[in-house]
């Protein structure tokens, strides 16, 4: 797995006293990353802000149960795939999409939506789904202070995509076809 830090800058557009515009630069609260997996010769790419715990209750509490999340800070999670692809029952023909989540107590749904540049989940459009697939979800054995998104290798053509924050890791299988 490979993780390569995305240094993205926001920029806040202002109008001064003497009515000239100007651009203040601000550097972003969660640091955004992309990370990839090679499974069976095929590229699976995730690109999300990594936001921090901080004290904060995450599931249940900054993350809702039930509702669409995008899975990360800032801008729609993105999933790409050099290669067709299932994930949990769900076929995804290669190309790019956002990656959403729906988070639950006990179960968690993966939503891949075909729109794959969005404001986090302000727009999103069900109407734009791929498709959805049931995550499983386990206590990881140590609490992550930070989201974290990962690809891993299983043994031929399997995989696993992995979403760990807090107290919760939710995955699902994927197979290269």
């Amino acid at each position: 797995m490979r993780k390569t830090p995305l240094l993205l800058i926001t920029a806040a557009v202002a109008v001064s006293a003497a009515g000239l515009y100007y651009v203040q630069e601000r550097k972003r609260v969660s640091p955004h990353e992309q990370t990839s997996g090679v499974i069976a010769g095929q590229k699976i790419t995730i690109e999300y802000g990594r936001p921090y715990k901080k004290g904060r209750v995450i599931y249940g509490g900054l993350v809702p149960y039930g509702q669409v999340w995008r899975t990360g800070a800032d801008e729609a999670t993105k999933l790409t795939t050099t290669a067709d692809l299932m994930i949990g029952s769900l076929h995804v023909p290669k190309g790019t999409y956002s990656l959403f989540t729906v988070p639950g107590q006990n179960e968690w749904t993966l939503v891949l939506n075909k729109v794959p540049d969005q404001m986090g989940a302000y727009n999103y459009d069900q109407k734009m789904d791929l498709g959805r697939t049931k995550m499983k979800v386990e206590k990881a054995p140590a609490p992550l202070e930070q989201l974290t998104i990962s690809v891993e290798s299983a043994s031929g053509k399997q995989g696993l995509l992995k979403i760990a924050w807090d107290t919760t890791v939710a995955s699902v299988p994927l197979t290269v076809h």
